[in-house]
């Protein structure tokens, strides 16, 4: 809706606009890019997994123009990336071969190549610590001058996955449920219009970078009961580095163009299979999730609406593609839900007068 019905709008919303760099500078501190991208890291997280952007600094500047609104900093986010050209895309990244810090299973205690806790604030007591309030940059060089001295590198136990995990130890049992590999090339949902049904890969590209507060709701109501999915577990973690190879267009060996940091998790969820009349077992069936960064609920979020829009079926809200892929978007929601603020002097006096004759004519 781009018209001004009003007498001086213009000049109103310039007006609006310097009122908004007011309020961000109003309190004479500049927050300075770096300090964003040093300190805010679970939000740039979160803003480059809904942005579809694995750029920090620009996530950090969007953060910073946005005043800290992630859904503002995701629009900013994702038209820049609009902008930007498309030179490669990269070979399918396996998981399964990043170089992990982190590294959880909820399903076994005693896993393949052990459990690596690494950074997570799920040990902590979740109480504010208002020392921050006064921490100074000498306390803190001094702090990490001394974890630096006392753990080398400082980077934690950074280490390749094992090559069986959790879930192939599952599989080794006979426990899962069997599925298909499909090889099916990725469709790019940002080159073409989403139809349905949707494919896998199309599917998750929405997942991923849908609103991470949308999809961990319809996860979390999945589990409810407003889905299939009995109680699933995680069998498997991880947040790491994996890297990033685009194809030699003269089939050579690929070319190795950096690293991202991202989560990856399996699900495993109880399912009841068929074995005849009146006869069922529970198997496990597998659910995948992944973001950019560290972004662990949301993960297994996507993992559990995975295995729901898996399954086929539309018992459930959860598990009807159009409601879900339709519905986590945040700039899709975003900009819907805003758009009521705009001008619609137009279509609602209509409304009025329709209210009017009706009730005239009663």
């Amino acid at each position: 809706m781009g018209y001004i019905a009003v007498s001086g709008g213009v000049d109103a919303i310039e007006a609006s606009i310097e009122r908004l760099r007011y309020e961000r500078l109003r309190k004479g501190r500049i927050l300075e890019v770096s300090a964003v991208e040093a300190g805010m890291r679970a939000l740039i997280d979160q803003v480059m997994s809904e942005s579809s952007l694995y750029d920090e600094e620009m996530a950090a500047l969007a953060i910073k123009q946005a005043e800290g609104s992630p859904e503002e900093a995701v629009f900013l986010l994702r038209a820049f990336r609009s902008t930007l050209p498309r030179s490669h895309y990269s070979l399918t990244i396996d998981t399964r071969n990043m170089r992990v810090d982190r590294r959880i299973s909820a399903s076994f205690k005693d896993i393949p190549g052990g459990q690596i806790l690494g950074a997570s604030c799920d040990y902590t007591h979740r109480l504010i610590d208002t020392g921050l309030i006064d921490e100074s940059e000498k306390e803190s060089e001094a702090w990490l001058e001394g974890y630096l001295a006392r753990t080398g590198a400082g980077v934690g136990p950074t280490q390749a996955a094992p090559p069986l995990s959790a879930i192939d130890y599952v599989r080794s049992m006979g426990l899962l449920h069997d599925r298909p590999l499909d090889e099916t090339a990725p469709r790019d949902i940002t080159k073409r219009a989403l139809e349905f049904p949707a494919t896998r890969s199309e599917r998750m590209q929405i997942l991923t970078r849908g609103q991470t507060g949308a999809v961990t709701a319809l996860g979390y109501a999945a589990i409810r009961g407003y889905g299939a999915t009995l109680h699933p577990t995680v069998g498997e973690l991880r947040v790491g580095s994996s890297a990033v190879l685009v194809p030699d267009p003269y089939e050579g060996e690929p070319y190795y163009v950096g690293q991202v940091r991202m989560t990856a998790v399996e699900t495993l969820v109880p399912v009841h299979v068929s074995r005849g009349p009146g006869r069922s077992e529970i198997e496990f069936d597998i659910g995948f999730g992944a973001s950019f960064g560290q972004n662990e609920t949301k993960a297994i979020a996507v993992s559990i609406l995975d295995q729901c829009l898996e399954s086929g079926e539309k018992r459930f809200p959860t598990q009807d593609e159009e409601f879900v892929l339709l519905h986590v978007d945040s700039v899709e929601a975003t900009g819907f839900i805003s758009h009521l603020k705009l001008p619609h002097y137009v279509s609602f006096q209509s409304k009025l007068d329709s209210v009017r004759k009706a009730r005239g004519g009663a």
